[in-house]
């Protein structure tokens, strides 16, 4: 794309905006030229504020957040009449509409391989002098999960402040929860309608549980007897538990955030000198928009420029194909899995058989062993069938236990409804795009999930008995199932909908029912009428999986502090698990079958292996201006992104040819269905060794499961390193059957004896643009 025609899409979008809404604000982000300030205005902030900006109008611009770090510009709340004149200021390189994203909503660093006292978290000192910056809902600050016992002194390098406000002062911050900030400006100039106080605190506090939860996962200190209403009894702790914790709060009760406000969070936690961002966001209504209208893929870029590693999460969109979110190849979007922790509930008909679910239910169990049993679906039409508010009726489900459809409306939010129209439980049937996936909830009354297939069978039973019954048995906590993990169904899969030339998700990491801290202003159902208070909550979502992960870079950068972010996100993922503790390929939840790397990326996360990966797969910011061009983005485009001017070569280079760990290869489904030749394509790869041993040689061999109908050749097939010459470059070319249908993959094994460097290789096939 030229400027040219960047510039015409981006005042096309506001001229829209300006027909259809002459006379309201709204808010915009802008990109602006910083190095073209004059030296007569001090600040950039005084430069934005001045006439250069005001195109003729009166008022100066009405400024929320100025950007100075990892991204120049600012956001403001203009008419989308000023907004379109402004985009077309000689310094301004791109402007975009503010955007609503969502949030991506004990025993889990031990099912990744963490031992006490060994390996990754004895030779990290548990990530002792690195920082953690948590883009989320805030932190509630008194948690166990938070104290900063034995911690030593704040690294010297930090840079940022705890910010006060209601309920929060700055002496909540400690050596553990080192910073503390909030950012507003873009929900209180949005069409959401501003900070509700009567339910919000316009502070770090977090009033929602999600930051809280995603902070004490990537980093919290060892709780002894953690449970939540004893469910998952135990010692909870953090992947990386002395790392500091600085958290951002960039969204509100709701799950509201907004791009203006996550953009200033990630401009504030570069300034403030943080080693990890974690970002358990996404968007709101599953587009994908180009990297350099994507306030996450600018914010990241800029943070992973300076040094900073970025995880964010894959998206809860899942099973269905093409679902992945934060797609930017700078990032690392992280997948969900389960880990060997259950918490079973049978639902018993009365027709004596015994069917399989899950439950985190702790109050009074059901006082009779069986109970009229009712599918208000048969009869009350859509929302009676997805118990939507005030869809039930009192008098046909007072006394019942009550089959609900999984849907639309919050899972726990269906119970409460159950209980308001009179009935004593729940059952919780999953459709047909959800399969077996699982996840356990607090619920407000006796209520148990069961998967599609059993659902199916419980409310056939309910619609052809003549009195129907059945009861709920609650099972408590177990341990050490089998097979674990498998990819959680809802986790976003691939391919890639923006460029598949970059397989998502990277790989999957713990994400159903994980134990960590919770809010003290809200039950663990979230509820406005959930009275229950508990330290701890158990939830499922990429959200969880994502600070998994944070926490992993955490350890390695500390183990590893010359290591880039590419170095660390390729240490995790040539080193991930493809097998179970079954010892197994691992499955997809959804459809019971053999996962593949469109559904967990690379594989499941495994620090046993990532202290010590061998090779790694690096890159640097050059690369990813490569990479930039070659998917045909302008110069002007590309520094939206990357901050500084570029300059993109006379021939296209190919795509593929990213130094990524994984390997994506497209074929043009036109060209395929032609004729029936094969299909060929080489990609370039370069691997740093960064083993002990300088002198070494490793080998490569490809392993695929049987029909691929791939042929792949590696050339060398041996890489001899010395100490000098650590980095040596190799070439795959993937030849494909000419059948354009499906996904296929495969897999690069680079072994030199003692370690084994794994690369997912998959192909696809693509309409042609």
């Amino acid at each position: 794309m030229t400027p040219h025609l960047l510039l015409l899409s981006l005042l096309a979008l506001l001229t829209t905006a300006n027909s259809d809404h002459a006379m309201d604000k709204k808010t915009y982000i802008f990109r602006v030229e910083h190095r073209a300030k004059p030296s007569v205005f001090p600040t950039h902030a005084d430069w934005y504020a001045s006439a250069a900006f005001s195109d003729g109008a009166v008022d100066p611009l009405p400024l929320l957040h100025v950007y100075d770090t990892i991204f120049h510009g600012f956001s403001a709340s203009l008419s989308p009449a000023r907004a379109t004149a402004l985009a077309a200021h000689p310094n301004v390189l791109a402007v975009f509409e503010d955007r609503l994203r969502r949030l991506h909503t004990t025993r889990s660093p031990q099912f990744l391989g963490l031992r006490n006292q060994v390996g990754l978290w004895s030779d990290s000192d548990y990530g002792s002098d690195v920082i953690i910056g948590v883009l989320d809902t805030g932190v509630w600050p008194e948690r166990r999960s938070f104290s900063d016992r034995n911690l030593g002194p704040i690294p010297s390098r930090w840079r940022g402040s705890c910010e006060i406000g209601p309920g929060f002062s700055a002496s909540l911050c400690n050596r553990k929860l080192v910073g503390a900030r909030f950012f507003s400006k873009g929900q209180d100039a949005s069409f959401i309608g501003g900070i509700n106080k009567t339910v919000e605190s316009r502070s770090p506090r977090d009033v929602d549980g999600h930051g809280t939860h995603t902070a004490s996962i990537a980093a919290g200190r060892h709780a002894y007897q953690a449970s939540m209403a004893g469910y998952a009894a135990g010692i909870a702790k953090g992947v990386a538990p002395k790392a500091r914790v600085a958290t951002y709060k960039v969204c509100w009760k709701g799950s509201a955030c907004l791009d203006s406000d996550i953009l200033a969070g990630f401009d504030r936690a570069a300034a403030d000198g943080v080693d990890v961002i974690s970002v358990s966001i996404g968007g709101a209504d599953g587009n994908v928009s180009p990297y350099y209208l994507d306030p996450i893929a600018i914010g990241s870029f800029g943070a992973v420029s300076r040094g900073i590693f970025v995880a964010a999460s894959a998206g809860n969109e899942g099973p269905s194909s093409m679902s992945v979110a934060n797609l930017a190849p700078w990032l690392t979007t992280v997948g969900a899995g389960t880990i060997d922790r259950a918490f079973p509930a049978d639902v018993v008909l009365g027709d004596g058989r015994h069917l399989s679910g899950v439950s985190l239910y702790s109050g009074k169990p059901l006082a009779r062993s069986k109970y009229p049993l009712i599918y208000p679906g048969n009869s009350g039409g859509v929302s009676a069938s997805l118990c939507m508010e005030n869809s039930l009726d009192p008098t046909v489900v007072a006394g019942k236990i009550v089959i609900c459809d999984r849907g639309s409306n919050p899972r726990v939010a269906k119970g409460l409804e159950v209980k308001k129209a009179g009935g004593v439980g729940m059952i919780l049937a999953n459709g047909e795009s959800n399969g077996e996936g699982l996840i356990g909830d607090a619920h407000v009354l006796p209520a148990c999930a069961v998967g599609s297939a059993e659902g199916d069978i419980i409310k056939k039973y309910a619609l052809s008995a003549a009195t129907p019954t059945a009861t709920i048995q609650f099972k408590g906590t177990i341990l050490g199932v089998r097979p674990a993990p498998v990819v959680a169904s809802f986790s976003g899969r691939g391919p890639n909908g923006l460029n598949p030339s970059i397989l998502k998700p990277d790989l999957i990491a713990p994400g159903v029912n994980i134990l960590a801290a919770w809010t003290g202003s809200a039950g663990p159902t979230g509820l406005e009428s959930d009275g229950r208070r508990t330290e701890f909550n158990i939830l499922s979502g990429t959200s969880m999986s994502c600070p998994h992960v944070s926490g992993a870079a955490a350890l390695l950068k500390s183990a590893h502090p010359d290591w880039t972010p590419a170095a660390i996100r390729s240490a995790m993922m040539t080193t991930s698990s493809l097998n179970d503790n079954a010892q197994m390929p691992v499955t997809d939840e959804a459809t019971r079958k053999r996962a593949t790397p469109f559904d967990f990326g690379a594989g499941h996360l495994n620090l046993d292996r990532a202290m010590d990966p061998g090779l790694v797969y690096d890159l640097a910011d050059h690369d990813y201006v490569t990479f930039l061009c070659a998917i045909g983005y302008d110069p002007r485009a590309i520094q939206v992104i990357t901050h500084a001017p570029a300059t993109c070569p006379a021939r296209r280079p190919a795509a593929e040819n990213l130094n990524y760990p994984s390997i994506s290869v497209t074929f043009n489904i036109a060209s395929s269905s032609a004729g029936n030749k094969n299909h060929s394509k080489a990609v370039i790869r370069t691997v740093t060794n960064v083993g002990a041993k300088a002198e070494t040689v490793y080998r490569a061999r490809v392993e695929m499961p049987a029909g691929q109908g791939l042929a792949i050749a590696v050339a060398p097939t041996k890489l001899a390193f010395t100490a000098a010459a650590r980095r040596q470059s190799f070439k795959v070319t993937v030849t494909a059957a000419a059948a354009g249908s499906g996904e296929r993959y495969a897999y690069l094994v680079l072994s030199d004896g003692a370690h084994e460097v794994q690369s997912p290789i998959v192909v696809s096939w693509i309409l042609p643009l």
